[in-house]
């Protein structure tokens, strides 16, 4: 797979970023903001993984979001980033039903982050696509199954080394941070 210098730049800044946050753990287990800051990375640098690498990455990323949210339950922007977390689970999975399970916990996540933030734009738009994502999930199932009958890429299931962006329905998954980009004119981190 060939990266460009932005994605170049996005996993180096991730993997620090992870890093760091894992030194500062040791230190401060119980730092809510640190504990965001390493699920938000987890979730960026799944993105480079291989399938059952980034499924792997995405449980741990939301590992750390639930801890940072036992410690500060209203945070808003761990809040955000669990919806993400779970809805990068969802578009992950064939199975429809599996999926919606998790795409109603991103909408309640959300729903949790604008009650917690209701000026927040980013919020309000991850909520209102949230509520579109079964639809969109199971359209790209549709593209992928099409695909593969084209001969198209493996199984979601193979730990081959085609990387989960060649999923179709990665673009998807990515519209959250693309809602951030476009809501403050600038990247967010991670999440």
């Amino acid at each position: 797979m060939e990266f460009s210098q932005a994605d170049f730049d996005r996993l180096l800044v991730a993997e620090h970023t992870r890093k760091t946050s894992e030194v500062n753990y040791a230190k401060d287990p119980l730092d809510a903001e640190n504990l965001t800051k390493w699920g938000g990375a987890l979730l960026e640098l799944a993105q480079f993984q291989t399938v059952s690498d980034a499924k792997q990455m995405i449980n741990d990323a939301i590992s750390k979001l639930d801890e940072a949210l036992m410690i500060n339950p209203s945070k808003h922007e761990t809040l955000w980033c669990m919806g993400n977390a779970l809805s990068t689970t969802a578009f992950m999975t064939t199975d429809s039903d599996e999926a919606k399970v998790s795409f109603d916990k991103a909408a309640q996540f959300f729903q949790r982050a604008v009650d917690a933030d209701p000026g927040n734009e980013l919020y309000q738009k991850s909520l209102e696509v949230a509520a579109k994502a079964p639809e969109l999930h199971m359209d790209f199932q549709k593209a992928a199954a099409s695909q593969q009958g084209m001969g198209g890429a493996s199984s979601a299931s193979s730990t081959s080394t085609w990387k989960v962006e060649d999923l179709a329905a990665w673009p998807c998954i990515q519209l959250f941070q693309g809602l951030a980009i476009i809501s403050y004119g600038k990247e967010l981190p991670f999440c």
